[in-house]
């Protein structure tokens, strides 16, 4: 069967929707004012590129009192948009603020619930490297479980949900795989949890703390080098 993808080359041709999606791939739901701050334009255009957004099924909205909010459809979106990201190029910076900011992005970022960039696929390379997960970043091993519930992360629990454990999603700066599914989703969480990474103030973006450089490479058998 055909599909029609001009809806969705639509929806990503105006450079304004192609920046609040990316403001949306850390899983976070922000308001319109937000989104369209954010985009450089007024409220009511920023209505209109949220509204063809909404019609190509990229984001959700959902209503709080006066205000809408907003977020990705779903994982399945994030996916797409990550794999997507090897087929366009990169905006070049013209501050040494974006610039920063880029470097920093292409170390460690949520790919919407989960971590990205060399950390991501540092991670999902010490796990395959320690037989916790399968090459493919497909399944998880009998030692992996043990191994995440060491960590407090119950692969049992994760089981349960209506989500796949596991999949490897591309990784548009490193052209590999990082771990993706309720086990990615819970491994992120967990090093937020413990401090291992904190957020800029991009929120998308994460940097790695030296904590977390230590844990690393002593609990999850991945190296990392420091951001300049």
């Amino acid at each position: 069967m055909n599909r029609d993808l001009s809806v969705i080359g639509h929806a990503l041709a105006a450079p304004v929707r192609s920046t609040m999606l990316n403001l949306l791939m850390d899983g976070s739901t922000r308001p319109a004012s937000e989104l369209s701050t954010a985009a450089g334009v007024s409220a009511s255009t920023a209505s209109e590129h949220l509204r063809v957004l909404l019609d190509a099924g990229l984001i959700s909205c959902m209503p709080h009192g006066r205000h809408r909010f907003y977020a990705l459809a779903d994982e399945g979106v994030a996916s797409a948009l990550e794999q997507l990201g090897h087929l366009c190029p990169s905006t070049e910076p013209v501050s040494y603020r974006q610039s920063r900011d880029a470097r920093g992005l292409a170390q460690a970022r949520l790919c919407y619930d989960h971590l990205a960039g060399q950390l991501g696929v540092a991670l999902a390379e010490g796990m395959a490297g320690q037989g916790w997960v399968n090459g493919e970043l497909s399944a998880v091993t009998e030692e992996g479980v043990a191994h995440l519930q060491t960590q407090g992360i119950e692969v049992a629990d994760l089981r349960a949900r209506r989500r796949q454990l596991i999949r490897p999603c591309a990784d548009w700066t490193e052209r590999r795989p990082h771990v993706a599914g309720s086990v990615g989703a819970a491994i992120a969480d967990l090093f937020l949890e413990r401090s291992w990474v904190a957020r800029t103030r991009h929120r998308r973006g994460l940097v790695v703390t030296r904590e977390g450089l230590r844990v690393l490479r002593s609990t999850w058998g991945a190296v990392l080098s420091e951001a300049s």
